[in-house]
């Protein structure tokens, strides 16, 4: 399995942005699909998930600090995963990775939840 992110770029504040992560191999498998992030001097920290719930129906999580903004969706016929990012803050800035899961996660917003991570993609808010 192999995740490519991309999308990352320069905003300003107010600004908006979106991420995708391509995902190729056992497609078919994944149960849990995330984003975190990580900036200069932090932990990796939670940013949304969306997980699978039957055959088709899909439902999304959320930090705290990204509700209202973001949104993470996922599109089953190209195997993506996406990451809207609206009204950007300089606290946003951090290199954001996408990861996945195979099967069933009762915690999805932990690092050590996922299979399979991403290489990053910057992303940079200016005030």
């Amino acid at each position: 399995v192999q995740l490519q992110a991309s999308g990352g770029g320069l905003v300003q504040a107010g600004g908006s942005l979106r991420l995708s992560c391509k995902t190729s191999g056992r497609t078919s498998s994944m149960g849990v699909s995330a984003w975190f992030r990580q900036a200069p001097g932090k932990d990796r920290e939670f940013v949304a998930a969306i997980r699978r719930i039957g055959t088709s129906a899909y439902y999304a999580d959320y930090a705290d600090s990204v509700k209202g903004r973001f949104t993470t969706s996922r599109e089953s016929a190209n195997s993506t995963v996406y990451l809207q990012m609206n009204s950007l803050k300089p606290e946003d800035t951090a290199v954001y990775y996408c990861a996945a899961a195979l099967g069933f996660r009762a915690v999805v917003d932990a690092v050590a939840a996922y299979d399979y991570w991403g290489q990053g993609t910057q992303v940079t808010v200016s005030s």
